[in-house]
């Protein structure tokens, strides 16, 4: 493994110590498989699109959670059902997955839809009125104080 050096980073920072080692650690980890694929896609300044390729899932063999901004897709099929077919050839995966997905801060979930196979999550920003920029008005030195102005007059 190797051992990357963080502090020049860390002299200007404080308290993301652990934000730069959980970033080393995700970054040096090697993603486990390739299955399913799937496509991550911005709709807009704000929205986003986790489309995954479920071919063979149904929507009760499909699972969504969002655990600590970490969001996790599942699948789970009765191996049952196919006992007994016997497959001359198999192209179509058809296994158990579970795919995690790290989510910025202030991305929620808004819902999911599966369609021909594909599953959808609709991902949106949503920063709340508080973390927004907001223009601070310059005041007198006489002693005014300075008027906040909100988001949407800063505009």
């Amino acid at each position: 493994m190797r051992s990357y050096d963080l502090t020049p980073f860390l002299r200007s920072t404080v308290g993301f110590d652990k934000l730069f080692n959980d970033l080393v650690d995700n970054a040096t980890k090697l993603e486990s498989g390739g299955y399913p694929p799937y496509n991550i896609v911005r709709t807009s300044e704000t929205d986003y699109e986790i489309t995954l390729a479920v071919a063979g899932f149904s929507q009760d063999d499909l699972e969504i959670e969002v655990v600590d901004r970490e969001l996790r897709v599942s699948g789970r099929r009765d191996s049952d059902q196919d006992e007994d077919r016997e497959y001359l050839h198999q192209g179509i995966a058809g296994r158990n997955f579970d795919r995690r997905f790290r989510l910025a801060e202030h991305l929620t979930v808004r819902g999911a839809q599966l369609e021909n196979g594909l599953l959808t999550v609709l991902l949106a920003l949503e920063i709340p009125e508080a973390k927004k920029p907001r223009k601070i008005e310059i005041g007198q030195t006489s002693g005014d104080q300075p008027a906040v102005l909100s988001a949407s007059n800063a505009a």
